[in-house]
């Protein structure tokens, strides 16, 4: 055999044994493997997805798809170094991959290794105009050479749509080398946009004005920004700066900090804009180039959530240290993901066991309540609620979901006077707030009581959202209450076109049809609600014994074996 054939496949073997998972089943062929990985990747299961590809690549380490499929999964998985050698591969054959860029960009980044990595932008093999124009100016800066980059920062500021990017790294570049007054010169420039308006932008600043001496001004930026309820990490910068302390600049230590940026910074951009499998990409790179970078690995954690990748999810908000400010928001969203991933037991002695260590953080505790509340663990809830409320030192509007959570709670012990002054007291903070208008309003009229007040409630509630069937059910209803069954059944009809499957609705409807005498149709809806009793959270509220009680004697029989006053009509003056 030549010595260049064994090389080959040597090489091959020593890439293929890179990729093979732990633990990992090899499928029977190369066909089998890729079409699992495809469908995996359709599925959103990165996992099973770099060890299809992976196995897919041990069949054909020639082929470029595959190769560039397995990079994207690793890359998505984190693992940059295994991606990176599949890219290598990729490109010395001769074949163009933005993925494979990526990754060999971001290895060149991570061992600063300024020289190549720049050689390789210029050469036009890097990641796309934005990325490559802010990673060409860290690179010079990592080289040595800030006067090149602050005239690549410049340049691409000039390019349409880039300015806002190219200014603020620029900004962070400047007070990375110790260039203050230039820095904050920048950030407080109206027209450079909106990037330091952010909060890991507006935290920047703050670090730039303390080390001008401008604790002021930077405590006048935090309140400005956030107002006066801070998470731990804004409290802690706040607390330093009264103290009098110089806060220093820990943004960007240096080049390899900046690259990272670059990648963070696009994925926070693309958050809200691109697909979550995208910006993952970004946020992976960050991560990976600054390990310790707590924002970008919380916003991988998101992303994986909202991918529905729970276990990844659970996995990526472990790695926030918890001496770090951001713990509790990690430990949040740990939480979470456990829920969403069936393991509340799990979620639950997360949340109390953060109860305990940041107690006094509001959130823990509402997030607390609500985990409960949806558990039916109600006095539990209330606890929480309160908790939360007593932490307050003063009163605000956003308080109001607080006093309306409670309420609920209380309305399911059948605590109707604590639960009619928190509606009240969450009304009070938020008097138009549909949710609470239309709880409250709803709630009095299945206690039958205040029937005037609740119509107005209900009626607002309406108006704030003509398209929420919940409202329009609860206005129809309180209609029917009322004796004014022909205007009930137009609303109760909206309502079972817009939520058409939900049982409580379309027994709703049938109540109505009957009392304004269209039994037949009447009954077909009550037989549509039994048919639908197993769907939704409101199942289990669904009275399917009366249901079907309506069904064989009828609505005026049933009303009057409960001893309930029987249907009639409203007067003309109401």
């Amino acid at each position: 055999m030549a010595q260049s054939s064994m090389k080959r496949l040597l090489g091959s073997a020593a890439l293929a044994l890179c990729l093979i998972a732990p633990g990992g089943a090899f499928a029977n062929s190369l066909a089998g493997d890729y079409l699992a990985g495809r469908q995996a990747s359709f599925d959103g299961d990165i996992q099973a997805a770099a060890s299809y590809y992976g196995q897919a690549v041990m069949f054909d380490p020639e082929n470029p798809v595959i190769l560039e499929r397995a990079a994207l999964a690793e890359i998505s998985l984190g693992d940059v170094d295994r991606a990176a050698a599949l890219a290598t591969k990729l490109v010395n054959d001769g074949h163009r991959s933005q993925v494979a860029h990526m990754a060999i960009v971001a290895q060149l980044g991570a061992t600063e290794d300024y020289d190549a990595l720049m050689a390789r932008v210029n050469d036009d093999r890097g990641v796309g105009p934005l990325v490559d124009g802010l990673l060409l100016a860290w690179s010079q800066l990592g080289t040595g050479d800030m006067s090149a980059a602050l005239v690549q920062f410049d340049e691409l500021s000039n390019q349409q749509g880039l300015r806002n990017f190219a200014m603020y790294h620029k900004a962070l570049a400047l007070a990375s080398v110790g260039d203050f007054e230039s820095s904050a010169a920048i950030l407080e420039d109206a027209g450079t946009g909106g990037m330091q308006l952010t909060r890991r932008g507006v935290m920047a600043h703050v670090e730039v004005l303390s080390q001008l001496d401008r604790n002021e001004d930077a405590l006048t930026l935090i309140e400005t920004a956030f107002g006066a309820e801070l998470d731990p990490g804004l409290s802690l910068m706040r607390d330093a700066l009264q103290a009098g302390e110089a806060i220093p600049f820990t943004h960007i230590q240096g080049p390899r900090d900046g690259l990272a940026e670059v990648f963070y910074t696009l994925a926070a951009a693309l958050a809200n804009e691109a697909n979550d499998e995208f910006t993952l990409l970004y946020t992976r790179v960050a991560e990976y180039l600054r390990p310790d970078h707590i924002d970008a690995i919380l916003l991988t954690a998101s992303l994986l959530d909202d991918m529905g990748q729970s276990e990844l999810a659970v996995k990526a908000y472990a790695e926030v240290p918890q001496d770090h400010p951001a713990y509790h928001a990690a430990e949040l969203g740990r939480a979470a993901a456990l829920r969403d991933s069936d393991k509340v037991d799990a979620a639950v002695e997360v949340l109390q066991r953060l109860a305990k260590t940041h107690g006094d953080q509001p959130i823990v505790h509402s997030t607390l309540g609500d985990t409960m509340r949806q558990l039916e663990r109600y006095e539990e809830a209330i606890e929480a609620y309160t908790q939360a409320l007593d932490l307050f030192e003063v009163e605000t509007q956003s308080q109001w979901f607080l006093h309306y959570a409670r309420a609920i709670c209380h309305e399911r012990l059948d605590r109707w006077d604590e639960a009619e002054a928190d509606f009240r007291a969450a009304l009070e903070l938020n008097p138009e707030q549909p949710q609470v208008l239309n709880y409250l309003g709803y709630s009095l009229v299945e206690k039958q009581i205040k029937l005037d007040e609740a119509l107005d409630m209900i009626e607002r509630a309406a108006a704030a959202r003509p398209d929420s069937g919940y409202i329009i059910d609860s206005l129809g209803w309180v209609l029917y209450r009322l004796g004014r069954y022909e205007e009930a059944v137009g609303h109760m009809e909206r309502a079972a076109e817009l939520m058409p499957v939900d049982p409580i609705v379309n027994d709703h409807l049938g109540d109505v049809y009957w009392a304004v005498g269209r039994k037949t149709e009447a009954r077909f809806q009550w037989r549509r609600a039994l048919s639908f009793v197993v769907y939704g959270s409101t199942a289990e509220e669904v009275d399917a014994e009366r249901i079907r009680a309506k069904l064989d004697v009828g609505l005026d029989q049933v009303l009057a074996e409960e001893g309930a006053p029987p249907l009639q009509v409203a007067n003309d003056d109401g």
